[in-house]
């Protein structure tokens, strides 16, 4: 049952998708906490391979699960690739929860995502606010996905006693980032789209979407700084959000992107793509309450993100 403070050192913690951009940055952050660090390759073991995960588990017995591994994608992503979210995600959170509780892990964390939280919710969006009224259509099966996770979470807590917990980011940059020219996340897209017009000399950049939704931006090793707070210090059934509690609107942001990365052309936008919820805003007040606060500022965030993106596109070319 819950323990806290949970000490993580000396202790055996599994990275679930410690490839990813989140993943990653745990890795890296834990990489000070004195533990002995699990990770699994996808080409070793496929998470969404119940057999296989039930397997490894039951060899490795990890004391501590980060629940990192996750189909994503940006709002294109999303919404084409209907079945793969809501399937993958499913999948992955089945199979490792159920694994995590038949080893006996002592604690676990799964990342959810904050379009969990109804289109139209209430600004900031409190964790109270899930399942209140309609998800995004762009990205409702991924949300069904994460939403069926926390309920897992939640189940698991109160038949077993399990120290499981449920944390919700906000829209994460950084590196590791996916820079797909169609299916990546804003940021990302903006910085590669910026920079490729830097470099050609284009007149011009394309923002799709109008630019007037508002967006939170959470540098990714914050959150990755939140959860290890969080693993040591929070027990309970109730989410919690991770974010900044300040947001932007798009096109301000493009304009800073910009500015990083060096582009001095004309930026527009176009309509005719898809804006997605017109604004997302966590309310922090409990992670504030729980003792963090994220020490990035968006603009250093940002230089930060191209810089790994500089370091990612020479190591790609090599």
């Amino acid at each position: 049952m819950a323990k806290t403070p949970f000490e993580l050192k000396g202790r055996r913690v599994f990275v679930a998708g410690h490839r990813g951009m989140v993943g990653s940055a745990l890795v890296r952050r834990l990489a000070s906490e004195d533990v002995e660090l699990l990770t699994v390759a996808r080409a070793e073991v496929d998470l969404r391979n119940q057999a296989a995960v039930f397997d490894w588990f039951a060899k490795k017995r990890p004391q501590a699960v980060f629940l990192a591994a996750a189909k994503v994608g940006g709002i294109i992503a999303n919404n084409t690739l209907r079945a793969e979210f809501i399937y993958d995600n499913l999948v992955l959170a089945t199979n490792i929860i159920q694994a995590s509780h038949q080893s006996g892990a002592e604690k676990l964390m799964f990342l959810g995502s904050s379009c969990i939280y109804p289109r139209l919710a209430p600004q900031p969006m409190r964790e109270d606010s899930m399942l209140t009224g309609p998800l995004e259509i762009t990205n409702e099966p991924y949300a069904i996905a994460k939403i069926a996770g926390i309920k897992m979470v939640e189940a698991y807590r109160s038949q077993y006693g399990s120290d499981f917990i449920s944390v919700m980011p906000t829209n994460l940059y950084g590196p590791g980032d996916n820079y797909h020219p169609e299916y990546s996340h804003v940021v990302a897209a903006l910085i590669r789209r910026f920079h490729e017009a830097k470099v050609a000399g284009a007149p011009e950049v394309v923002v799709w979407g109008t630019g007037t939704p508002r967006r939170e931006f959470l540098y990714v090793d914050d959150l990755a700084d939140a959860c290890i707070h969080l693993m040591k210090t929070y027990s309970s059934d109730e989410l919690v959000n991770i974010g900044t509690g300040e947001d932007i609107t798009i096109a301000e942001f493009a304009r800073m992107v910009a500015g990083a990365v060096g582009y001095r052309g004309v930026i527009s936008f176009d309509p005719s793509r898809p804006d997605g919820t017109p604004r997302k805003l966590l309310d922090v007040s409990r992670l504030a309450r729980l003792g963090w606060r994220a020490p990035t500022s968006l603009e250093d965030g940002i230089k930060l993100a191209y810089q790994a993106f500089l370091r990612e596109h020479q190591q790609a070319a090599e």
